[in-house]
């Protein structure tokens, strides 16, 4: 469901069709976001390149953590629940239930630790950053100055993207009902979980 028209899948042609196609390579299906870009590809593929290289930079460990943290912080459900299972993948399942209930000092090195709370307060109220804040990750724990505009940069980025979808009625696909039931319950926030099925570039790709 969205709040805007989309164009369907088996109805998409040029540059639409392509990214469509691009989508489905990669998630399996055409994902509900992918169906607002309609209206403007260029947009999906510009965001595409501008997260592979927010990405390049960091290790795996940090963007999932960054990315979970602001997505749930954000309420979006489908990146709350894709990154928390790529978080749960190199921390655990215990590890992210922890870090989505505020306990993330109990599972999480001191250094990580203030990587959420930095993260938390930039998707909740970013002028309320302060340099102290920034000197401490530096000083205290050894993040350099490049480091922090990383961690800064994964959540600015997910911010953008993620109220750019809750803001046109997008919800996370149904194929998020197949994830662990224990971390769906526990991040079930914003939107619901679409239940209509679905949908792909051709005909019949489904079976």
């Amino acid at each position: 469901m969205t709040f805007i028209r989309t164009l369907n899948p088996g109805d998409a042609s040029g540059e639409v069709l392509e990214m469509y196609q691009r989508q489905e390579e990669y998630w399996g299906y055409v994902p509900n976001y992918a169906k607002l870009f309609s209206h403007r590809p260029e947009a999906l593929a510009r965001w595409g390149r501008l997260l592979a290289e927010i990405r390049r930079s960091t290790n795996d460990r940090r963007f999932e953590l960054v990315t979970f943290v602001v997505a749930y912080e954000l309420r979006n459900r489908a990146c709350a629940l894709a990154h928390g299972a790529g978080l749960a993948k190199i921390v655990g399942t215990d590890a992210v239930l922890a870090i989505a209930d505020g306990r993330e000092a109990e599972v999480l090195p001191e250094a990580e630790v203030a990587i959420v709370h930095l993260a938390r307060l930039i998707a909740r109220d970013a002028p309320k950053v302060t340099e102290g804040q920034i000197g401490a990750l530096k000083e205290k724990h050894g993040i350099t100055d490049a480091e922090i505009f990383d961690i800064a940069a994964i959540a600015a980025g997910r911010s953008f993207f993620t109220k750019l979808l809750d803001a046109l009625g997008c919800e996370a696909d149904v194929a998020y009902m197949s994830f662990d039931a224990e971390l769906r319950e526990a991040l079930s926030v914003g939107r619901p979980i679409c239940q209509a099925p679905l949908e792909f570039t051709r005909p019949n790709h489904a079976a």
